[in-house]
C-alpha cells in the first residue's frame, strides 16, 4: 500500500502543513490516503476544492479520502455530505497523526479553531519535490477585513516561539536547503502574543545570526502598514533577505480601503514602495489586488489600476471580489459579476504589461538561481529563470550565477557563463 498524498490548494502556509500533514499522516499508519487540503479565499477556491475531491475519487476508487483545510474548518458539514469524502479534519486537528486513524463518530472531527490560543510547532526535516522550504512562525489573524473569511478559519493569530524557529532552520539548512520562506497568516503579527513579545524583526536577526550559512531567506505576504522601522532597516540592508516582497494591498482607493476595514491609505502604500526602492532599487513588489469590491465604482477601479504604476508593482494576484457568507461585505450593495471580471481582466492586462517591461530591462544582465529543478528556477528577486538548453554539466540543485540572454513570456532566458 503507498504513503498518503497530499492534494495542496491555495496559500504558501499549505504548503507547510501539507508536509506535516504527510509526515504526521504516514508516522501514524494511514496508507493508500489522499489528503486534500482545501483553500476558503473565494467562492472559486472552495469549489476547486470540491473538484479536486471528486477528481481524487475518480482516480483513486479504493483509498480514503481525508478533507481538512479552511473550507473543511469552515463548512465541515457540506464536504462530509459528499459521496467521495471519507473523513473531515479541522485545521487544528490536521496536524495530529492519530486523528487520520482514530475511528469516528461520522465523518467530522473539527473543533471551534477561535478557542485555539496556542501554536504546535512540528520539526520537518524536508519538503518533497521542493528547492525552497518553508517555515510557519505564525497562524491565524485578529484583523476583521470586511471581505475576508480566513479568520474565521484560522483562529485567533498566535506564534511560534523564536527557538523553535531557528531550530527548524537549522535542520532544514542542514539538509541542503538554500532558502526558507517565512510564512503564516499574517506575519507582521509576529510575536505579540509570546510572553517576551519578540517582533518580525528580532526574529529574522536571530535567524540571520544564528544560521549564518544560509544564504537566502523570503518573507510571504506582508502587511505594509504593520512594518516597523526595525524590520525596514534589515529588508533595505540585509542581503540574505530577498528582495521581493509581497503586500497585502488589496485596493488602490482610499474609500474602498476605508470600507474593506484595512489599515493603510493609498499613499501609505506609494510611499512605502518608493522609499523602499529608493534606498534598494532591486527591491520588486507582488501584491494581492481585489477589483469589484462592493459599491466601487469605474473611477474607483482606475485608482487601483494605477497604483500598479504608482507602487511600480511587478508582480499581481488579482481577484474578482467573492461574497464570503457571514462576512460583512457580503452584506454591502454589490458590483454585478460581469463587470467584476471584465475588471479583473483588465487588472491582469495590466499585470501582464509591467511584468513584460520588468523582464525586459534584465535582459543582458545577470542573475543567481535557484534552480527549482534541472534547468528552471527562481532569482533573488523571485523571477523565474529556465536555462536556454539542457547543459549536461549544470547542476541539478543549489544555487548557480546565471546570464540573462532572453525574455519570454513570464520568464527569463539564461545560460551559464563560458
Amino acid at each position: 500500500m503507498s504513503d498518503p498524498s497530499v492534494i495542496n490548494l491555495g496559500c504558501r502556509l499549505n504548503a507547510y502543513e501539507a508536509q506535516v500533514m504527510r509526515d504526521q499522516a504516514q508516522a501514524a499508519g494511514l496508507r493508500d490516503a489522499v489528503i486534500i487540503n482545501t483553500c476558503a479565499v473565494t467562492n472559486e477556491a472552495v469549489r476547486q476544492s470540491r473538484q479536486a475531491i471528486r477528481k481524487a475519487r475518480r482516480q483513486r476508487p479504493d483509498s480514503t479520502i481525508v478533507v481538512t483545510g479552511c473550507a473543511a474548518q469552515l463548512e465541515p458539514a457540506k464536504f462530509a455530505d459528499m459521496k467521495e469524502v471519507d473523513r473531515v479534519l479541522g485545521n487544528q486537528e490536521k496536524l495530529h497523526g492519530n486523528n487520520f486513524i482514530t475511528p469516528l463518530d461520522g465523518k467530522i472531527l473539527v473543533e471551534d479553531i477561535m478557542s485555539v490560543h496556542q501554536l504546535a510547532s512540528h520539526l520537518v526535516p524536508g519538503f518533497d519535490g521542493r528547492a525552497r522550504a518553508f517555515v510557519q512562525i505564525q497562524q491565524g489573524c485578529d484583523h476583521r477585513c470586511t471581505f475576508c473569511i480566513i479568520p474565521f478559519a484560522r483562529g485567533p493569530s498566535r506564534s511560534v516561539p523564536v527557538a523553535d524557529i531557528v531550530a527548524q532552520i537549522k535542520i532544514l539548512e542542514a539538509n541542503g536547503y538554500d532558502e526558507v520562506v517565512l510564512t503564516g497568516v499574517d506575519i507582521t503579527a509576529y510575536g505579540a502574543d509570546l510572553p517576551e513579545q519578540p517582533s518580525l524583526g528580532y526574529l529574522l536577526r536571530r535567524i540571520l545570526v544564528t544560521v549564518p550559512t544560509l544564504p537566502r531567506l523570503r518573507l510571504s505576504s506582508l502587511d505594509a502598514v504593520e512594518i516597523d522601522c526595525d524590520l525596514e532597516r534589515l529588508l533595505l540592508d540585509e542581503p540574505r533577505i530577498m528582495p521581493h516582497l509581497h503586500l497585502s494591498l488589496q485596493a488602490g482607493d482610499d474609500l474602498i480601503l476605508k470600507r474593506m476595514a484595512r489599515r493603510h491609505s493609498r499613499a501609505q502604500a506609494v510611499e512605502f514602495c518608493q522609499r523602499l526602492r529608493a534606498s534598494r532599487p532591486e527591491m520588486v513588489f507582488g501584491a494581492d489586488l481585489i477589483v469589484g469590491f462592493p459599491t466601487e465604482t469605474e473611477t474607483q477601479f482606475q485608482k487601483t489600476l494605477a497604483l500598479v504604476d504608482d507602487c511600480a508593482l511587478t508582480y499581481l494576484h488579482v481577484f474578482p471580489y467573492s461574497e464570503r457568507i457571514g462576512t460583512p461585505a457580503a452584506r454591502m450593495p454589490q458590483v454585478p459579476a460581469d463587470e467584476r471580471r471584465r475588471r479583473a481582466a483588465l487588472l491582469r492586462e495590466k499585470g501582464s504589461a509591467v511584468l513584460a517591461k520588468f523582464l525586459a530591462r534584465r535582459v543582458h544582465g545577470s542573475a543567481r538561481v535557484l534552480l527549482e529543478r534541472p534547468g528552471l528556477g527562481r532569482d533573488e528577486q523571485f523571477t523565474l529563470v529556465e536555462l536556454d538548453q539542457p547543459i549536461a554539466h549544470a547542476p541539478a540543485k543549489g544555487i548557480i550565477d546565471v546570464d540573462i540572454i532572453a525574455a519570454r513570456q513570464d520568464r527569463l532566458i539564461g545560460r551559464l557563463p563560458a
